[in-house]
């Protein structure tokens, strides 16, 4: 099982699409919270769901089952919650919401998971790849 990752910041539209293009993958994932939010500027869902399929010529869909909760994004982003403290509690919610149930590894597999961190060093798409590799075997992952 092959799944991708990508973080919109610190890169171009131009540079962010010919990425998802040239992957290889089926479909791009979204694990965001609150992909709509203006800081998303180019990477909106609402503008994703029309230029994905445009521009790379795959399919476009937003999973929320992986985004973190509100909560815990708040408590990371907006009161100083360290990173140490943060990867216990996302992997609590993935274990809570039995996320390796409810999703398939088809729904993954040749996927482009995409948040706006630019690297996976500290990001939940890491996280959930790893949690799920414990329970389906063997994901590689592929960062763009």
């Amino acid at each position: 099982m092959r799944v991708h990752t990508i973080g919109f910041t610190r890169k171009s539209a131009e540079q962010f699409f010919e990425l998802i293009r040239t992957a290889g993958a089926r479909s791009v994932t979204d694990v965001r919270r609150r992909p709509d939010t203006q800081l998303s500027g180019f990477a909106q869902a609402r503008d994703l769901r029309y230029f994905v399929p445009k521009l790379a010529g795959i399919t476009y869909r937003h999973e929320l089952l992986l985004a973190p909760s509100t909560e815990l994004l708040n408590d990371y982003r907006r009161h100083g919650l360290a990173w140490d403290d943060y990867v216990p509690r996302y992997i609590a919610e993935l274990r809570e919401r039995r996320v390796e149930t409810v999703l398939k590894p088809s729904d993954l597999d040749e996927t482009i998971l995409l948040c706006s961190e630019p690297t996976t060093e500290r990001c939940h798409r890491r996280l959930c790849l790893e949690y799920l590799g414990e329970h389906w075997g063997t994901i590689t992952r592929i960062d763009l």
